[in-house]
């Protein structure tokens, strides 16, 4: 008497978990039959769970749970399946048509808000998929001033943001990587049009725009990585909460433990204030 059927509108893998069937030896038991099916349905669901699995991982989870597959045999399915790993692209694709442009904040003294902005791409892994969230950050105060989140890297998003930054205020430099949204004809010409001067980090220095690379590593740490997101919804809801949490109550230890909002809309900067900006950094 066959308990699993293979016609069920149910996973292989439920079947034999109702019945208490290990899956190795209904799959043992069945090696005669079209066993590459009945392969293709534990790929598409392990792939379905961990859509960033390529086919060397799914390999090795297969191998552990009793399946004797190799590496080649799941790439060949996958590719028939035309299933393949969703991972982030790289958030810095340099455009080497574009003009680069010096890096200016070497030897700045930052002395007060709006004098530098600094701006940059990374991306956010949900349970299925990817988002792209680029953000503003006011360098003196950590405040920030706008962000956007989009499911493709392309400069459209990264405009939207610097015109809802540009609406409330303007800097007197803004600071990016070389990436190509940043290196783009739309975006470099919205800038020189508020007459803003351009800084760019030197190739392979991330270093050069530290302040938004710390806030990234707070969002994820704090945030991202604490409360995976079902969807593209829950995540913006969730990076807005936290953004609001990060400018008017998250204490700084580089700000005195002030926020980034306490600094950011003080009528006057504290010379004395500025002066220990300057020791500590």
């Amino acid at each position: 008497m066959q308990m699993v059927d293979t016609k069920l509108n149910l996973s292989l893998a439920r079947q034999c978990e109702i019945l208490s069937l290990p899956r190795s030896s209904f799959y043992y038991k069945a090696s005669s039959r079209n066993s590459d099916s009945w392969l293709m349905n534990e790929i598409q669901e392990l792939w379905m769970k961990c859509p960033f699995y390529g086919y060397r991982r799914i390999t090795a989870v297969l191998n552990r749970d009793g399946y004797a597959v190799n590496r080649k045999r799941i790439q060949r399915l996958m590719r028939a399946m035309k299933l393949q790993a969703i991972y982030p692209k790289q958030t810095s694709m340099s455009n080497k048509q574009h003009l680069k442009y010096p890096y200016l904040l070497g030897e700045l003294d930052i002395t007060r808000p709006n004098h530098v902005w600094s701006t940059d791409l990374t991306y956010l892994k949900m349970k299925k998929g990817f988002l792209y969230l680029v953000a503003l950050i006011d360098v003196f105060s950590r405040y920030i001033l706008s962000w956007e989140l989009s499911i493709s890297m392309d400069t459209e998003f990264c405009i939207s943001m610097l015109e809802s930054a540009l609406s409330k205020n303007s800097p007197k430099i803004i600071n990016t990587d070389q990436g190509s949204q940043f290196t783009s004809k739309v975006w470099i010409e919205r800038l020189q049009q508020s007459k803003i001067e351009i800084s760019m980090d030197g190739k392979g220095r991330c270093l050069d725009n530290v302040y938004i690379e710390r806030f990234w590593r707070s969002l994820k740490q704090e945030e991202v990585y604490l409360k995976p997101y079902e969807n593209a919804c829950e995540a913006r809801e969730g990076i807005r909460k936290y953004i609001k949490f990060y400018n008017h109550q998250r204490p700084h230890q580089s700000l005195g433990y002030k926020t980034p909002a306490e600094i950011y809309f003080a009528e006057s900067v504290d010379p004395a204030y500025v002066l220990q900006k300057k020791k500590a950094a």
